[in-house]
């Protein structure tokens, strides 16, 4: 088979990795320029906020394990491929050259062992960074159970690794996936954590000289929703776990897609994409408003509203803290506030320095005025409903999602 071939094969078999953003999409576009439709060039954004595009491809979709949720499982019949380092790097470089590609994300299913699928994609980075001399962004995965020397040399060549957790407790690993375990799972994250911090301790020793790098975009992982039975609140805690104990950049959340008959799986017709949404937005919560999983939810209510994002959700359960005065409110107060982000709270304390805050220098702020009239205060004003009734706020709410559903506008993230 030659190198197009294994590309169109190994380029469709990565697009189920949610893990460096964009994937999966069906959309056509049969008259226009783009297909979001095809595997092999994907999205993501660095920490200053860049988009940069990827060659998403796995090495190899020839994979000694058989997890029940996986597209690329060794008990499905389908065309299988596996690259050459040699082959790989070449492309890779070639779509640089080319202006195709700013980076590669690299991923493989477990070909013959743990340690032989690493050694190959090792080998292939070394090719990259050190025969071919690119510098661009490289994302790998960690296969689980492998060496932590592979790892170690890993971090050397990458800026970010990611160890799939895959699903939210031991024993649907053991259900769905009996080749792989927890442990196999936490050692290589454990190990990175580690180095990473080791490398970050490491650098003012170096007195001027260049420090290496090592793994220098962190850490990530990624969970599938769906597949298995566990709520919200369990996956919730999870990853605040793991953002507070391996000091994670990411977990990403994979709605599970139906593709395998499998009886030990759920019988869905489509993803449970707004799941997954609701998940990214709480994920977001934990990270950048300092919400805690157990404010979120709590056993009596393990999922969250599929019609309200967690943040207006949790402020119509706790409306004896509203109104807030925004001239007076700390920083975390402000964050609470349904319409006011990150960036718009941090534009209020620095402008009530030297002004009083009113609802019009609100909305040059950037908040937005219509959602958080209800939840706040300006000099003393209040513009919302005063009988602060949770379900006549809830029908108004949902109203006015309605309409953004009609006019199909998207929500900015940090303003939700």
């Amino acid at each position: 088979m030659d190198t197009e071939g294994k590309l169109i094969i190994l380029a469709d078999a990565a697009k189920y990795d949610v893990s460096c953003s964009s994937s999966g999409s069906q959309r056509k576009n049969p008259s226009g320029i783009g297909n979001a439709s095809l595997g092999g060039i994907c999205h993501s954004w660095t920490a200053d906020g860049r988009c940069v595009s990827l060659l998403k491809v796995l090495f190899s979709n020839d994979c000694i394990y058989d997890c029940a949720y996986c597209v690329n499982r060794r008990s499905v019949d389908r065309p299988r491929a596996t690259f050459t380092p040699e082959e790989l790097a070449v492309l890779t470089i070639n779509f640089y050259r080319r202006n195709y590609i700013e980076g590669l994300f690299l991923s493989s299913g477990v070909y013959k062992s743990p340690n032989h699928t690493m050694e190959c994609l090792l080998q292939t980075l070394l090719l990259l960074r050190k025969k071919y001399r690119f510098g661009g962004y490289i994302h790998t995965k960690v296969i689980p159970g492998s060496d932590p020397a592979l790892v170690d040399a890993f971090g050397q060549y990458t800026d970010r690794m990611s160890v799939n957790i895959e699903l939210p407790t031991e024993k649907s690993l053991t259900l769905l996936a009996p080749q792989k375990n927890k442990e196999s799972i936490l050692r290589p994250m454990k190990h990175l954590t580690k180095r990473i911090k080791e490398n970050q301790l490491e650098k003012p020793t170096w007195r001027g000289r260049k420090a290496p790098l090592f793994v220098p975009a962190g850490q990530s992982t990624q969970l599938i929703v769906g597949a298995t039975p566990e709520d919200d609140l369990t996956v919730l805690r999870l990853s605040e776990n793991l953002y507070s104990h391996y000091n994670l950049k990411r977990v990403y959340y994979s709605a599970y897609v139906p593709v395998s008959d499998n009886p030990l799986l759920p019988a869905l017709s489509t993803p449970p994409l707004r799941r997954e949404n609701r998940l990214y937005q709480a994920d977001w919560l934990l990270r950048f408003y300092r919400f805690k999983a157990s404010e979120l939810l709590d056993e009596k209510r393990p999922y969250f509203d599929l019609d309200l994002d967690p943040k207006t959700d949790w402020a119509l359960r706790n409306l004896q803290f509203f109104p807030v005065e925004v001239n007076k409110a700390s920083y975390e107060q402000l964050l609470r506030v349904p319409g006011i982000g990150v960036k718009s709270a941090k534009r209020i304390v620095v402008a009530r320095k030297n002004n009083i805050i009113s609802f019009e220098l609100l909305s040059r702020l950037g908040v937005v005025i219509k959602r958080a009239q209800y939840f706040i205060t300006c000099n003393g004003v209040f513009r919302g409903d005063k009988t602060m009734d949770k379900t006549r706020l809830r029908h108004h709410f949902l109203a006015e999602r309605s309409k953004f559903t009609s006019y199909g506008q998207q929500l900015f993230l940090f303003e939700s």
